[in-house]
């Protein structure tokens, strides 16, 4: 199937309201906080080529045979995540084998929501809706450079290894302002060999000082971290985890004292991105950047139209403050929000096929 094909989709249209929760992930635009109606199509279904290997469907969350998918889940996001959910059927060579892991904040009553719309617009989808106890996490934030950062569920993903259950052992973490034009297999399947725990594409050409504060290198014994690594920043949007040595590695605490040690002395701006980089930054497999052109959605603060960077694409990430559903209802898209449109399950109400 071509990368950039059209969907031409007929099927029932489902009204599903959605109310406003705060931001996750690393955006907000003029929709956040809307407690308009969204009307969402059902999606075609995909099936699998002659080739995939068996699954039985009602194991497929626990499978090893299977492709593991965690994603965040809000109201706000919800949007992105269809189109994103869509993007890697469409494009999967065995759709049937992939298993989604849908996390959602604990402290919200749209959990029942939030399923009941993934289920409508995809009821032959494998998936499960995970509550997240946001108030564990909510005490160690810090307040970073833009609010939309700074929501709990952004934080989630430090505790996948918790949050799924311990049969996951190898799970594709993605965030929800992107879309996929390639087989999330090839993805999956990335060898991290005897020991890594994390694979993700590796940027370092970027000015890595930059992720943490002078307070933070003028400390010798905390710019001692880095010694003996070679640490390049990776978005942490799309990442390959080995969950069961997530576990053996207790990489959740980890993850956390550096929490706590920001509440106590500022040693970064940027959210749940710099407990990553201090954890695992040098120590990751790096992945091929096709995996993930990101920045989409401009910086932090504009959300100025970028281009793709040069090469190969198979994900394309609006990290970013733009994104595209938003640009598209202001009628101020940048070009390549016209790559993620297809995919945009949205019913409106000059639709032609309402």
């Amino acid at each position: 199937m071509a990368p950039w094909s059209l969907l031409f989709l007929t099927p029932l249209f489902l009204l599903l309201a959605l109310s406003p929760l705060s931001a996750a992930q690393d955006g907000d635009g003029p929709n956040s906080g809307s407690a308009r109606k969204q009307k969402f199509k059902e999606a075609p279904e995909f099936y699998n080529s002659p080739d995939c290997p068996a699954v039985v469907s009602n194991e497929i969350l626990c499978s090893s045979s299977a492709v593991h998918v965690a994603m965040t889940l809000d109201t706000q996001y919800i949007r992105g995540s269809m189109a994103a959910i869509l993007s890697i059927l469409q494009h999967s060579a065995c759709p049937e084998n992939v298993a989604f892991h849908f996390v959602s904040s604990a402290a919200t009553s749209n959990s029942t929501l939030l399923r009941s719309t993934i289920a409508a617009s995809f009821p032959y989808l494998k998936f499960q809706v995970y509550p997240f106890d946001d108030t564990a996490v909510a005490r160690l934030i810090s307040t970073s450079i833009r609010s939309a950062l700074d929501c709990p569920l952004n934080y989630a993903r430090s505790y996948l290894a918790d949050i799924l259950p311990p049969c996951v052992r190898r799970v594709v973490y993605l965030d929800s302002d992107l879309v996929l034009v390639d087989d999330i297999a090839k993805l999956a399947a990335t060898p991290l060999g005897g020991t890594t725990v994390l694979a993700a594409p590796e940027y370092c050409n970027a000015n890595f000082t930059a992720y943490f504060t002078p307070t933070f290198w003028s400390n010798p014994s905390l710019s001692s971290t880095f010694s003996g690594r070679k640490p390049c920043y990776f978005n942490t949007g799309v990442m390959v985890i080995d969950l069961a040595r997530w576990r053996a590695g207790d990489y959740t605490t980890k993850i956390e004292e550096w929490m706590e040690l920001q509440k106590r002395m500022r040693i970064y701006e940027l959210g749940s991105l710099p407990p990553f980089l201090l954890v695992f930054a040098g120590r990751i497999v790096s992945v091929d950047h096709r995996w993930n052109q990101h920045g989409l959605g401009g910086d932090n603060f504009r959300g100025l139209c970028r281009d793709l960077h040069p090469g190969p694409v198979s994900l394309l990430h609006w990290s970013g403050k733009g994104k595209p559903w938003a640009r598209l209802d202001a009628n101020r898209p940048c070009p390549l929000d016209a790559l993620w449109s297809p995919y945009d399950l949205l019913q409106t109400p000059f639709s032609l096929d309402s």
